[in-house]
């Protein structure tokens, strides 16, 4: 069985991507099972460029196959920020109660059809023997009006879903993985790795 090292330190993102490549012969682990403690600086203006360094970076530590994945946050009327910086906004460490508190002062009083927002996700796939893959895909929604939901981490409370009549944060593990953006930049790198594993 394949070992794959996914750049993260996140567990949520380790489960949802071990249920999306359940059916393949590969074991996911996170840099820190791996023993990998490298903070790879995100200093990329895309998605792309910072996915694509954090793969890269990692697989050239580890030896292995190695994923990394950059997403975010892309709101219209904020000029698509806060965009690569989802994480950094208002500085890392900033619970995200707050990030919305601002992102709602932002937004206040701004009508529902311009409230138009999106999920970015990016994922890159760095070889030790040179070949790289990427993959990208998005989920579009609207920045609701308060923050719902339990489930989900980072934005998902802020970020209302038309087609599902709910907030991110609001729909099961299950929802979430068919319609997310990482959920189905996953799939579309699931496809692509089929191909060159075999």
């Amino acid at each position: 069985m394949e070992t794959i090292i996914f750049a993260t330190k996140n567990k949520g993102k380790i489960r949802e991507i071990n249920a999306i490549l359940a059916d393949m012969e590969v074991n996911v682990v996170s840099m820190e099972d791996a023993g990998i403690h490298i903070d790879v600086v995100e200093d990329g203006t895309t998605f792309e460029e910072n996915a694509m360094k954090k793969a890269v970076e990692i697989m050239e530590a580890s030896g292995k196959i190695t994923l990394a994945d950059d997403s975010g946050l892309e709101i219209d009327y904020l000029d698509k920020a806060p965009g690569v910086y989802s994480a950094r906004f208002l500085g890392e460490d900033t619970p995200y109660p707050e990030k919305f508190k601002v992102i709602f002062e932002k937004m206040e009083g701004v009508p529902e059809e311009k409230r138009t927002a999106r999920f970015v996700s990016c994922i890159a796939a760095a070889f030790p023997d040179g070949r790289k893959l990427l993959s990208y895909d998005t989920v579009e929604g609207r920045i609701a009006q308060e923050a719902k939901g339990e489930n989900g981490f980072g934005y998902d409370p802020i970020f209302y879903v038309p087609e599902k009549g709910k907030h991110m944060a609001e729909l099961s593990a299950e929802e979430k993985n068919a319609i997310s953006h990482r959920g189905k930049a996953l799939r579309k790198m699931k496809d692509l790795l089929k191909k060159e594993l075999h």
